[in-house]
């Protein structure tokens, strides 16, 4: 088994402050380095919603020791996501309420970009960025166009490493599947395994797999409430001790290294569940 880094999609949710996770005593300012101080990895999604500045992520960086490893989540304009306009830098904005990558030019596609790499920059400067996550959207179908969408990601972030998590079955169905897997192989590109409720369109398989030197695992749980808009509700569970033994073991079978990722982050369950596994591995 190679190293494995455990940790949560985000340091900040809600409830966490209602729940006794964090001691008595840690305000805004030190939750982060209180969460370090318990995992080796952390996930940061609000970069998903808007581009960060670059004095922000040099504060997690700060805050956080030495080895602390960040996977930091592509801003979703980058990931062929309907966006407001309202989260695009202001100066970058189009006159229209909702936007798409598509919709704007390619020099204000090109200036995008330079303002995400330019926000993660702090963590890759202090050797704490581990990877970036791309994560797609449903209508992100294979073919050609796509395949060459995810080595431009690739190019474009390099030397960064990118991961891809892909959200429509067709990608890994009987039909598509192998030749999915190769192209990622191929490219060097990780594959980010989830775990997910199954039987809907962006439904991916609970397929552990390594498609470059590190593997990817992302655990969403098995809410019954997986297509409700309210993100809460949608992400309520809580892994059972069998649950967690059963993905473990898995990940211990990986000859390669690994970023574990619990996603399912209402309140405190999340963070409990990753506290569960590590001391499973």
């Amino acid at each position: 088994m190679g190293e494995v880094l455990v940790g949560t999609a985000g340091w900040t949710d809600r409830g966490l402050t209602e729940t006794g996770w964090y001691p008595p005593g840690v305000h805004d300012a030190d939750r982060l380095t209180s969460y370090a101080e318990r995992f080796p990895l952390v996930e940061v999604n609000t970069s998903y919603y808007a581009i960060p500045r670059p004095e922000v992520a040099q504060g997690w960086v700060d805050r956080t020791p030495e080895d602390f490893t960040f996977n930091v989540k592509a801003f979703s304009g980058l990931t062929k996501h309907t966006v407001r306009s309202s989260f695009l830098p202001p100066d970058l904005r189009p006159g229209t309420e909702w936007v798409r990558l598509r919709d704007l030019t390619p020099d204000t596609v090109d200036e995008l970009w330079a303002r995400f790499l330019l926000a993660v920059e702090p963590i890759r400067a202090a050797g704490k960025l581990g990877l970036l996550l791309f994560q797609f959207p449903p209508w992100f179908r294979p073919g050609e166009a796509a395949r060459q969408y995810l080595l431009e990601c690739k190019q474009r972030c390099a030397p960064t490493r990118i991961c891809v998590e892909l959200r429509h079955s067709s990608w890994l169905n009987h039909v598509n599947g192998p030749e999915t897997l190769a192209f990622l192989c191929e490219h060097d590109l990780p594959y980010v395994s989830v775990d997910m409720p199954q039987g809907h369109d962006d439904s991916m398989p609970p397929l552990l797999v390594a498609t470059s030197d590190i593997a990817v695992l992302r655990l969403h749980g098995h809410s019954p409430q997986w297509t409700s808009k309210d993100i809460e509700q949608r992400f309520r569970y809580s892994y059972s001790d069998r649950e967690l033994a059963a993905w473990a073991r898995r990940v211990r079978e990986l000859d390669e290294p690994a970023h574990v990722v619990f996603n399912n982050c209402y309140r405190d369950e999340g963070h409990r569940n990753a506290e569960r596994f590590q001391e499973l591995l």
